[in-house]
Order: structure tokens, then C-alpha cells, then sequence
């Protein structure tokens, strides 16, 4: 019982250090959109509200912090599917790294926290089912580290990838009250 709870207290640590170690806000100029789905980077969503955390092993091996605009609290909240229009969900990565300086006080290797940005940082789910009909009613996009869009070619994997999950409306992540 007592692993859980250390478990439990050692993922808030990492989300929180996640949350709080990266750049405020890239660009959000047109510029920087998407291709096929034209979305830019929204101002101020590092403030948004966590919905969750990840660690994604294989070929990504990536911590992750998902974190979500009002609207997409709201619909996590009362179990709300679909998604309504507005709904916005963000994925920021990381790589992680060992923490010599926390495995020092643990007695042990067991702590590893966030390190570069990964180069896919930053992807986003924009939820307008008129506008992005042909995939779910979601528009995808992704940003490197640097703030720049992934190209045309990366954007077409998106959609096919959230198909899988289409009996929670192509969203992948469950909230974590």
C-alpha cells in the first residue's frame, strides 16, 4: 500500500515539474499553422488544467502532460461524449531523464523526471464537427520544440491513429480526477 501511495505522489511530482519546466507559449501566429487543418498554437494554453499524465514507452519513450482549455474540462467532468465544439486537448512531451539527485535520496534508481522537449512537443485536438467533418469532427495539429508545425505528411497519420478510439470520440486519454 505504502508503493502505491509513494507511486501515486511520485507521478503528481513529474506532472507538476512537467507542467511547470517548459516554455510558456510558442507562437500563435498564422504563420505557424498547421497544414491540412490551419490550427495555430493557442495563446495561453500551458495554463490550462491537467486532465492527465503519460508515459508513452517504445519508440516514443516520452513523458506527457495532457492538459485541457474550460470547455474540455467541462466535457471530462460530466462524462460528456462527444466532445462539444470548442473543445480543445493539448499533449505536450518531454523526454525523461534519471534524477541522480532525487535516486540519491531514494537510496536507489527509481526517479526520473523530464528532460528536453521532445521533438514532437506540442500536438493539439481542436473539436469543431462542422469544420472538420471528414475526421470525426477534429482538426490535429503539431509543433516541434521550436514552434513550428510537423509537415503535411505528418498531419495525414493524425486522424488514422485517433480512428481506433472512435467509441470515445477519437480521444485517447481518460480523466484523472
Amino acid at each position: 500500500m505504502k508503493w502505491i501511495a509513494f507511486l501515486l505522489v511520485a507521478v503528481a511530482m513529474v506532472a507538476g515539474i512537467v507542467v511547470s519546466a517548459a516554455p510558456t507559449n510558442g507562437p500563435a501566429s498564422e504563420d505557424a499553422a498547421a497544414p491540412i487543418y490551419g490550427i495555430t498554437i493557442p495563446p495561453g494554453y500551458r495554463d490550462w488544467r491537467l486532465i492527465s499524465v503519460a508515459h508513452e514507452a517504445g519508440n516514443l519513450n516520452d513523458l506527457r502532460a495532457i492538459l485541457g482549455n474550460d470547455v474540455a474540462i467541462k466535457a471530462y467532468r460530466e462524462g460528456t461524449l462527444p466532445f462539444p465544439d470548442g473543445t480543445i486537448i493539448a499533449r505536450l512531451a518531454w523526454s525523461y531523464v534519471p534524477s541522480e539527485e532525487n535516486n540519491k535520496v531514494f537510496g536507489r534508481a527509481q526517479s526520473f523526471v523530464p528532460g528536453s522537449a521532445a521533438d514532437w512537443y506540442l500536438q493539439l485536438m481542436v473539436k469543431d464537427s462542422k469544420k472538420y467533418a471528414a475526421t470525426g469532427g477534429w482538426g490535429f495539429a503539431q509543433f516541434d520544440k521550436d514552434g513550428k508545425p510537423a509537415d503535411e505528411a505528418k498531419h495525414k497519420t493524425c486522424y488514422p491513429c485517433h480512428e481506433p478510439a472512435k467509441a470515445s470520440d477519437f480521444v485517447f486519454t481518460h480523466y484523472a480526477p
